[in-house]
């Protein structure tokens, strides 16, 4: 199963549009802290609806506790971001992947992505653009990921 990790989220709604996202398509979500708010922030409540029994939650206390846990599955890390090498329509994704997105400001750090199997973007035509919303890009990588494995549909 394909899980989203969002590493050192900042804005509250894009956490809870995410939350909403893999609620939909029954997908784990994994937050790096520090986050840049509280899990009762109201605003990231709202954005999560009332979906939020529906989200397969999980709160790693730090970078290095996240890559412990994911040293005891045999999936690989797919580091989103803008500069990075394989576009994710070219990526043959696996059930295992885990989709690495960094925080709304700054991203993911070198250090993270060098923990990646693969740098992933998402081109976008503008090159003054620098990057879409955070929980666009999740579910943009999410439903492609899905979408090759068969995952959609009734």
């Amino acid at each position: 199963m394909v899980q989203v990790v969002l590493v050192h989220p900042q804005i509250p709604p894009n956490t809870g549009n995410v939350a909403r996202t893999c609620a939909a398509t029954d997908t784990p979500l994994h937050l790096v802290a520090p986050l840049g708010f509280e899990l009762s922030d109201r605003y990231l409540k709202r954005a999560g609806l009332d979906y939020w029994p529906y989200v397969d939650l999980t709160v790693h206390a730090s970078w290095q506790d996240f890559l412990a846990h994911v040293q005891t599955t045999a999936g690989r890390c797919l580091g989103f971001a803008p500069r990075a090498t394989d576009d994710y329509l070219q990526i043959a994704y696996q059930s295992g992947d885990w989709l690495l997105f960094g925080s709304e400001t700054e991203g993911l750090s070198a250090t993270q992505l060098q923990a990646c199997q693969a740098t992933v973007r998402i081109p976008m035509r503008q090159p003054r653009v620098r990057s879409l919303n955070l929980s666009v890009s999740v579910a943009i990588a999410l439903f492609e990921s899905q979408r090759q494995l068969g995952l959609l549909g009734d």
